[in-house]
C-alpha cells in the first residue's frame, strides 16, 4: 500500500471528509486520496523513492502540510495528522458567552484499587465566559456545579461520594470556579488561572485550555468549543477518606483528573431548542 494516514481533530475526532494530496519535489501531484468515515486514508499507488510533500485539507479546518520520505518499499506512512479548526488560533470574538450544559461535559477520573480508573461526571452545571475586548489576559470565566449531581454509574458509590467523607453535598451543595487570569501557552492553548471552591475549601487551580474553534449552530447562534484539563489532590480539599485494601494499595486514588468539554453560545442566553 502506497499511502496511509489518520486524520484527527485536536480533540481526537476523525475528520471523515479530509483530502490528502501528495506532490513530488517538482510540485506535480502524484496521489490524491480521501479519508473514510474513521478518518483513515489508504491508497495503493506505489510511490518512487524520494522526498514528497503531503498536504491535508478539509472544509472548516486549516490545511496542514508536512514532508515525507518514501523508501524503496514505495510506501508513504504519514501517521496521524491533526487538523485545527479554522478560527482556532485565536480566542472567540469579545463579549459574553454562555456555557451550554446540553452540549458540554464536566468529568473526573480517579484511580481505583491501583489498577483501573473510575469515570464520573456532573450533570448539573452552568457558567459564562467573558472575552475581554482590549487585553485577552483580562478575560474571565465563572462556573457553578451542583455537587449532588455526581454520577459514576453506580448508585452506592455515588451516595458515598455525596457523603461527608467526600463532597458532603448537604453542607456544601455547590462547587464553584472563578478565574483570576489567563496566560498564553501556545498558538491555540492557554492556561486559565483561577480559584476552585469545593467541600468548603478554596484553592488555586489552573486549567490547561485548548480553544477548538468557532462555528454557527442550527438555531442561528454562534458557538465556541473548548477542552480543558486539570489535576486535583483530594487532600487539598479536606477529603482525606481512604481505605487500604491490601499491601498498602488504597481503594481510591489521591488525585483526580478533571476533563472539561465545553460548548459556549455567544450572548447571555441559550437557544430555546
Amino acid at each position: 500500500m502506497g499511502l496511509t494516514a489518520r486524520i484527527r481533530t485536536r480533540d481526537g475526532w476523525a475528520v471523515s471528509h479530509a483530502v490528502v494530496t501528495v506532490t513530488d519535489m517538482t510540485g506535480a501531484q502524484v496521489v490524491r486520496a480521501e479519508a473514510d468515515g474513521e478518518g483513515a486514508v489508504r491508497d495503493g499507488t506505489a510511490l518512487a523513492p524520494g522526498a514528497y510533500t503531503v498536504i491535508v485539507t478539509a472544509v472548516g479546518y486549516a490545511p496542514a502540510a508536512s514532508s515525507a520520505i518514501v523508501t524503496a518499499s514505495g510506501r508513504a506512512e504519514v501517521g496521524s495528522v491533526t487538523l485545527a479548526r479554522q478560527g482556532g488560533t485565536e480566542l472567540p470574538p469579545p463579549g459574553v458567552w454562555t456555557i451550554d450544559p446540553a452540549h458540554s461535559s464536566v468529568g473526573a477520573v480517579a484511580q481505583h484499587l491501583g489498577i483501573s480508573s473510575v469515570h464520573g461526571r456532573f450533570t448539573e452545571f452552568a457558567g459564562r465566559i467573558e472575552i475581554a475586548p482590549d487585553e485577552v489576559a483580562k478575560s474571565r470565566v465563572e462556573a457553578v456545579i451542583g455537587a449532588a449531581s455526581i454520577d459514576t454509574g453506580n448508585g452506592m458509590r455515588d451516595g458515598h461520594l455525596k457523603s461527608p467523607d467526600f463532597l458532603d453535598v448537604e453542607t456544601y451543595p455547590q462547587i464553584t470556579y472563578r478565574s483570576t487570569g489567563l496566560s498564553a501557552a501556545g498558538s491555540d492553548r492557554w492556561t486559565v488561572h483561577g480559584e476552585l471552591t469545593m467541600h468548603g475549601v478554596v484553592r488555586p487551580v489552573d486549567l490547561d485550555l485548548a480553544y477548538l474553534g468557532t462555528g454557527s449552530d442550527p438555531w442561528g447562534g454562534t458557538r465556541a468549543a473548548f477542552r480543558a484539563t486539570a489535576e486535583l489532590r483530594r487532600e487539598d480539599f479536606a477529603m482525606n477518606y481512604n481505605q487500604v485494601v491490601q499491601a498498602g494499595i488504597t481503594a481510591i486514588g489521591t488525585t483526580l483528573k478533571v476533563e472539561l468539554d465545553i460548548q459556549a453560545v455567544q450572548g447571555d442566553t441559550l437557544p430555546q431548542a
